[in-house]
């Protein structure tokens, strides 16, 4: 199995992106989702193998719907130009825990790990694990297999409030998001055994997310 059909897709749609265009070729939309719903059910079995957590996840939780919604957009184009799927406990694509995206799309694909637009109280929270474990972070992030990673996401000009302004390490408090991703070019998704590199990817991934998840745990613990 590889993702070239899925790929093939997506690069019809973003050339006709209108509704009238996809009712016609619902048959390839509907091939395309079943390939990458295959796919993200064995990225969630082998997953499964080194993270406990995600066992007993199912695809159709993970995966965002391919319909945009325009109503607060400029961008009127009724559907995205990619398929993407975020394999964590707890909701799937709604989980608040750090987890796993797989992401297709005509020159952008791309795998992340971590944390996207965490709510205030988890943000706070983990602006205060990174500041009391710096050290056991920094770990994580300066691994050899870690480089490979580029973070996303804004950033304050500032050290947040509540830390010391001369903190040596102010630069990893002011994150908004704690995300790292890996891009790969059209031929990764070409392979074969595609699969086995992606897992290996978010086996690399996993020492950051369970650093993320300890705090996120405790937030939504002490929430419910």
């Amino acid at each position: 199995m590889n993702g070239n059909y899925i790929l093939q897709f997506l690069t019809e749609l973003v050339a006709n992106n209108n509704r009238e265009w996809f009712a016609e070729n619902k048959g390839k939309y509907e091939l395309a989702l079943n390939q990458f719903t295959e796919i993200v059910n064995t990225l969630i079995a082998q997953i499964g193998e080194f993270d406990p957590s995600i066992r007993g996840m199912q695809a159709k939780d993970c995966i965002f719907r391919i319909y945009r919604d325009v109503r607060f957009s400029h961008n009127k184009a009724p559907y995205k130009n990619h398929f993407g799927a975020y394999i964590s406990a707890n909701g799937g694509r709604k989980s608040e825990r750090a987890g796993y995206y797989i992401h297709f799309e005509p020159n952008g694909s791309l795998l992340a790990g971590g944390l996207y637009c965490p709510a205030p109280p988890v943000l706070k929270a983990i602006r205060q694990s990174v500041y009391h474990n710096i050290e056991e972070y920094k770990e994580i992030l300066h691994a050899p297999a870690f480089k490979k990673f580029i973070d996303f996401g804004e950033k304050l000009k500032t050290v947040p409030r509540g830390f010391p302004k001369d903190f040596p390490d102010g630069e990893y408090l002011k994150s908004k998001d704690f995300g790292y991703m890996f891009k790969m070019d059209e031929e990764f998704y070409s392979s074969e055994d595609f699969i086995s590199e992606v897992v290996d990817i978010f086996k690399e991934m996993k020492p950051l997310n369970d650093f993320m998840n300890y705090t996120v745990d405790e937030v939504l613990n002490s929430e419910s």
